[in-house]
């Protein structure tokens, strides 16, 4: 048995297909002559749940506001932590 490349460019149409058609990866797969289980994984990745996860989708402008947000606590919490240590210092100056 041979094994086929595709390219990437064959693979993000055949996963549009998937997600536009709204049918399912076996319909799809058979349609354009492709193994079932390739397609499936090829899905799978564009979904960003290919490593697992709770099987939820991420998309790429998700997973970069995702990023900006977590950046945006770690300064917010740094930031917190920098008043609460100024306000225990002029409490300190205050009490003397």
């Amino acid at each position: 048995m041979a094994v086929t490349r595709y390219s990437e460019e064959f693979k993000r149409d055949a996963v549009g297909l998937v997600e536009s058609s709204g049918r399912s990866v076996n319909s799809v797969a058979k349609e354009l002559g492709i193994n079932t289980e390739s397609l499936r994984k090829w899905v799978l990745r564009a979904r960003g749940s290919a490593g697992g996860g709770d099987g939820e989708a991420v998309r790429p402008a998700e997973r970069e506001e995702l990023k900006r947000l977590r950046k945006q606590v770690r300064e917010l919490e740094l930031e917190k932590e920098i008043l609460r240590k100024a306000a225990q210092y002029f409490a300190k100056e205050m009490s003397r």
